[in-house]
């Protein structure tokens, strides 16, 4: 993907770390009232008065999270920036500002980090969020990318993990297990075209499959809705390793155990066929799947009225007394125990 010849290429070695710098945030402006300082300096300036500021950092390393082999640098540079929008999301925080570090080694041109910083840049625009910092250095073997997300919310709206009570609803925004089945889409075609290089993939049938794995949306606009709806939620994760993982965490956070329901999974009919022609059981997509970026929350059972039927949710489940434990309930009606089998960034075989 990188080896374009008809494109020119501009070795890093004749900008320099601040000339490449320059090069790559002179888009990036400062329009914040809260951002005193950003690009320029030792560190960026923030002040956010009476509000709380919350603060997220995510690591992308090329050949574990991500594969240049079908992965648009383009994309990526979006995807980075979203999936740590989704944390500050998941405080119930407005994100703000975000940092960007670099790690690059000598085969990528100047050409092809425009490219990653065109998406960072679009990503920024689409969430609203100032690009005021970070760093650039060289890597030996591949691409590192390291995302810093701040945000700001008042104290009375931050929502935590831990806040979640017996007899909570359980509720999740959007649909879930799409992403992981657009990547598993993704590594097939890529194995076919290593077999047959002259293979074009015909994927008109899983585009919103692959959309949501190479350019996922953070879900900002649900903390509008909540105050709209007039409910704060107890407990609020993001769904970035795994339906089943996310769910554990609350419930351990919490101190509370919870019945999930199988039959009220949403899924994308997309994700149904797909399931079907690789054989996979759908429910177990759902559950272990991860970077659906969507938001995970507990409600209390006397605001159900208020999202009752509205489309951005779908209430799956409720929490119960930790000494009850953690549990799928199978459309079959039988319990089984959650277990966590998401991504795990410590497992070797991932």
């Amino acid at each position: 993907m990188l080896e374009n010849k008809d494109q020119s290429r501009t070795s890093l070695s004749q900008l320099g770390e601040f000339g490449l710098i320059d090069h790559l945030t002179k888009s990036f402006t400062i329009q914040k009232e809260s951002t005193i300082k950003g690009i320029g300096d030792d560190g960026a300036v923030l002040d956010f008065g009476t509000k709380k500021a919350v603060i997220s950092t995510d690591l992308l390393i090329e050949g574990v999270h991500f594969d240049l082999a079908y992965m648009p640098l383009r994309h990526l540079g979006y995807k980075a920036v979203v999936a740590n929008v989704s944390d500050i999301c998941a405080m119930n925080a407005t994100p703000t500002q975000i940092t960007v570090s670099i790690a690059v080694s000598n085969r990528f041109p100047l050409e092809a980090l425009e490219e990653l910083f065109d998406g960072i840049t679009m990503a920024s625009k689409v969430y609203n969020v100032e690009v005021i910092g970070g760093d650039t250095t060289s890597s030996q073997k591949g691409l590192i990318i390291s995302i810093t997300a701040i945000g700001e919310a008042n104290t009375e709206d931050i929502v935590y993990r831990n806040g979640a009570q017996v007899s909570d609803l359980l509720v999740v925004s959007g649909d879930i297990g799409a992403a992981y089945m657009g990547l598993q889409i993704l590594e097939r075609e890529k194995q076919v075209f290593q077999v047959n290089p002259n293979n074009q993939p015909d994927l008109e049938p899983y585009t919103y499959l692959i959309e949501r794995q190479l350019k996922p949306e953070a879900r900002k606009d649900l903390k509008e809705l909540f105050e709209k709806l007039a409910f704060k939620p107890t407990a609020m994760i993001d769904v970035s390793d795994g339906l089943s993982s996310e769910i554990m965490h609350l419930c351990k956070q919490s101190g509370v155990g919870c019945n999930l329901y199988e039959e009220k999974i949403p899924v994308d009919p997309q994700l149904i066929n797909v399931c079907e022609e690789f054989n996979l059981d759908i429910t177990t997509v759902a559950l272990s799947g991860g970077e659906d970026y969507e938001l995970l929350f507990t409600l209390k059972m006397e605001d159900y009225d208020k999202i009752k039927g509205n489309p951005n949710f779908t209430v799956i489940g409720h929490m119960t007394e930790a000494s009850e434990g953690m549990h799928l309930v199978t459309r079959a009606n039988t319990k089984i125990a959650l277990k966590a089998r998401g991504w795990n960034a410590m497992n070797e075989k991932e």
